[in-house]
């Protein structure tokens, strides 16, 4: 399976900030230390903001935290969730122009190796991966 650079990016940032999750993460700083763009940060920011994962605050001292302790975030829901709109094959997802689809065998396959896919991940959690001052990305 290949992830979106939407995923990698987000997992980065909460690596991040699962490294160092006393203090407040703001998207321009992990855009400079990560060379990429602070719009792209900021969207994805937002949908972690969203689903809970990450809180918010603007202004002085703020920034993002994690919402819950790393411990308690399993990797497969996290990559769930950043993927939500990216679906591996253009049959799963809603309104797709399949020809085969209905009568495809593999459709069925994939599903299953997905699951098993995000279900490997969820035996880890965020904590498991965090990264801590010294490393780096």
């Amino acid at each position: 399976m290949r992830l979106t650079s939407f995923t990698d990016y987000g997992l980065r940032m909460l690596m991040r900030m699962a490294g160092a999750p006393d203090r407040a993460h703001s998207t321009a700083e992990m855009a400079d230390e990560f060379g990429l763009s602070r719009n792209h940060l900021s969207k994805i920011m937002q949908r972690l903001s969203a689903a809970g994962v990450v809180e918010t605050r603007r202004g002085g001292g703020g920034g993002a935290r994690l919402a819950k302790p790393a411990s308690d975030i399993p990797l497969g829901a996290l990559i769930k969730l950043l993927e939500e709109d990216q679906p591996m094959v253009e049959c799963f997802s809603t309104g797709n122009a399949c020809t085969l689809d209905g009568s495809c065998g593999l459709k069925a396959r994939l599903r299953v190796a997905e699951t098993a896919f995000l279900e490997s991940l969820d035996r880890s959690t965020l904590a498991d991966i965090a990264l801590r001052q010294s490393q780096s990305i």
